[in-house]
């Protein structure tokens, strides 16, 4: 397979060097790297190779992507910078023709870099990426995910129920995409549900509505110290190399046992003190940062789609999750939750 997306990549890099206008560059993007392209089928299919495959797989397609949309771009100024000399020298001189190229109109905004850059590194690790609804039912938000009626955690989640209907809420978590991806496929299933998530909440670090990331990990022989090397390479992408990861006792109902998980500061180095000896205002003092919540999948979670192969008995698995803006917050010294969803000019040109 690694093979099949060298030839993939040295085929497509050869045919767009050799793209003789934009009209053909893009015919040559779509067919590379479009929905259907077979460089994007491979990534899709990842989870579906031998486990000992889907790192390596993972890595060296997207990693030819990434190199293949470089390409694109830089022959694409070249084309464009081309066509407007031609039509130049044919034409007039247009002296309403800026001095300086004109800045695009606008970019990728910060919370969606944040979210496909947690997606690139996941997908390397051979995950696939998965969507559910937002309109959910109180089956897949609450039951079966060990949170029957009644049960207190639900309290902690307060949200916008549809009032026609009690059993149907704006989902809490992206949780429940984890249940449905059990439901469509047996194990082993290695899956992340990015979304938007809802809550009755609203202060500097809390949002009505917020995104979030979810990981879940199922099959045989898996164990806490499997959950342990993926956050460690999770946050390193992130927050860069050397970044450690550690793991605290904690609760949740559809994981046991249950931790929260902390990255080493970055902004110390986790020694808790800045150069200047004073100490970091940033983790406080303590060397780590609180990043999410994960733990072992808890077998009464597993019980809800035993009849799909996923005996409690015979597999086993971690799930974990983590808020995007507080991943672009910690990240970028983003203050106050509720700018990213301001419109503020003046803070998003500092993310362009």
């Amino acid at each position: 397979m690694l093979e099949r997306v060298e030839e993939l990549r040295v085929e497509a890099a050869s045919a767009i060097e050799a793209a003789s206008g934009t009209t053909e560059l893009e015919e040559l993007r779509v067919r590379y790297l479009g929905r259907k392209a077979e460089l994007t089928t491979i990534l899709r299919g990842i989870a579906n190779l031998p486990a000992e495959e889907r790192s390596q797989v993972g890595a060296g397609a997207n990693k030819a992507r990434k190199a293949l949309e470089a390409l694109i771009e830089l022959r694409a100024e070249s084309l464009d910078a081309g066509e407007l000399e031609s039509r130049l020298a044919e034409d007039s001189i247009d002296v309403t023709l800026p001095g300086a190229p004109a800045r695009p109109v606008g970019h990728i905004h910060l919370i969606t870099r944040t979210t496909r850059q947690i997606e690139d590194t996941m997908v390397g690790l051979g995950y696939q990426v998965m969507e559910g609804p937002e309109v959910e039912h109180d089956y897949y938000n609450f039951t079966a995910l060990n949170h029957p009626p009644g049960h207190p955690a639900r309290m902690l989640q307060d949200t916008f129920y549809v009032q026609s209907d009690p059993e149907v809420l704006l989902r809490t978590h992206t949780s429940p995409v984890q249940t449905r991806s059990m439901e469509s496929q047996p194990p082993p299933i290695f899956m992340i549900a990015p979304g938007k998530v809802y809550r009755r909440d609203s202060d500097a670090t809390h949002s009505p509505m917020f995104h979030q990331v979810e990981g879940l990990a199922v099959g045989e022989g898996i164990t806490l110290a499997d959950l342990q090397g993926t956050l460690d390479e999770l946050l390193r992408s992130i927050f860069g190399s050397g970044r450690e990861a550690r793991m605290r006792p904690h609760f949740f109902p559809f994981t046991e046992p249950s931790v929260e998980f902390d990255v080493s500061c970055f902004q110390c180095e986790g020694t808790g003190t800045l150069a200047d000896g004073a100490r970091c205002n940033l983790c406080k003092g303590i060397g780590w940062i609180e990043v999410g919540g994960a733990g072992m999948v808890d077998p009464n979670v597993l019980g809800f789609v035993e009849d799909n192969g996923y005996d409690p008995e015979r597999v086993q698995g971690f799930a974990f999750g983590m808020g995007v803006e507080r991943i672009a917050m910690l990240r970028h010294g983003v203050p106050d939750l509720r700018r990213f969803f301001d419109n503020d000019e003046r803070v998003l040109e500092q993310f362009s």
